[in-house]
């Protein structure tokens, strides 16, 4: 609530003060000692009005039953919490897992095309003819977004909305009755308090949270500019995986595709085939019981590590490193290890899995 801090900032007062209750009970003299405050910054830290805007945001909270995670919480996205400038709260309404087994944010134009729509509609249908656990992201705009949320209800795929206002309005208002239904399986996400106005940038902002939430960010359709484009490269940035329908050279719609694949920003994918293939989603049931064997033999670190990730799903190196209260070079050298005895597969972003 304090203006002039944003996340970055936050997550430096908050490590150097020890929590952020502590960063409101700091003198001003120790506040300007740290980096990036200055007296300006420490003189809005010890203005009382920011309590205030606190306790009204907490009564919205309250009465409207907004789920709110802040960036130290155990329920923080684990995907999004390694991104350097997540959000240190997220405000959220709905039944939803932000830490699903599998997590694809599907963007695109304002202007979609009925081959963008098909190409949307084929590749939801086949999560959901696929029976495994996966949730879609996307920023309920027009276009691409709308219908991927549509689709993801028709097929019955949980799906999330992130929004660049707070969670006080629906925009555009046309799509209010679809958010609705969302809220029965997935939801809305938003890293804006109630009472934030409608403000371009914001949209633009918020597309960091649609990249940092997902393994893999999907264009389907892109003109050569637009803010499809701004997510893939804020994916690519996290070291996720981006991919891109190709679609005619002279479409207007298809040349951000085009340009992406063309340029190396992104791999080109024809179908729900060539996404489980690049992103190692193949494995059989049966391939598993056989895998399950080799886990028969392993040295007490691997043991560890088996059981933290049957019991997490997926995991970022460093919080591998972390639970086990292991050193990260220690870590490192035992995840390889354990990749090379096929044991686990490495996915983006130093993420991994039990094969």
């Amino acid at each position: 609530m304090v203006s002039g801090i944003g996340g970055v900032l936050a997550r430096n007062l908050v490590a150097y003060t020890g929590s952020a209750q502590q960063v409101f009970s700091e003198s001003f003299k120790a506040l300007v000692k740290i980096p990036g405050i200055g007296e300006v910054n420490a003189k809005r830290i010890r203005n009382n009005g920011v309590f205030e805007k606190a306790e009204k945001e907490l009564e919205f909270i309250q009465k409207y039953k907004i789920d709110v995670r802040f960036y130290t919480d155990k329920n923080y996205p684990r995907r999004l919490k390694p991104c350097p400038d997540a959000p240190i709260i997220l405000y959220s309404k709905g039944k939803m897992n932000l830490d699903e087994q599998r997590v694809v944010s599907i963007v695109g134009t304002r202007n979609a095309t009925e081959y963008g729509k098909t190409i949307c509609e084929q590749l939801i249908q086949g999560f959901a003819e696929r029976n495994y656990p996966v949730l879609v992201v996307s920023g309920l705009a027009y276009g691409i977004d709308i219908h991927a949320h549509k689709m993801a209800l028709k097929y019955n795929v949980p799906t999330i909305g992130v929004v660049g206002h707070g969670l006080d309005k629906i925009y555009p208002s046309l799509h209010a009755d679809t958010a609705r239904k969302m809220l029965e399986n997935g939801g809305l996400l938003s890293d804006f308090p109630s009472g934030t106005k409608i403000d371009p940038p914001n949209f633009i902002r918020r597309n960091r949270i649609i990249a940092g939430l997902a393994d893999a960010t999907i264009v389907i359709e892109s003109a050569e500019k637009g803010g499809a484009l701004i997510t893939a490269e804020i994916a690519s940035s996290y070291n996720r995986d981006v991919f891109a329908f190709p679609g005619r050279v002279d479409e207007t719609w298809s040349r951000g595709c085009n340009r992406l694949i063309r340029l190396s920003g992104a791999s080109l994918i024809q179908d729900i085939d060539d996404l489980e293939f690049f992103m190692g989603w193949e494995t059989t049931e049966k391939e598993k019981v056989v895998q399950s064997s080799l886990f028969l033999d392993l040295t007490p670190d691997e043991e560890k590590v088996v059981e933290l990730l049957k019991n997490e799903g997926e995991l970022f190196i460093d919080q591998i490193s972390a639970e086990l209260k292991m050193p990260g070079s220690k870590v490192s050298a035992l995840l390889l290890n354990m990749e090379f005895k096929n044991l686990l597969v490495a996915l983006p972003g130093k993420m991994y899995r039990l094969r």
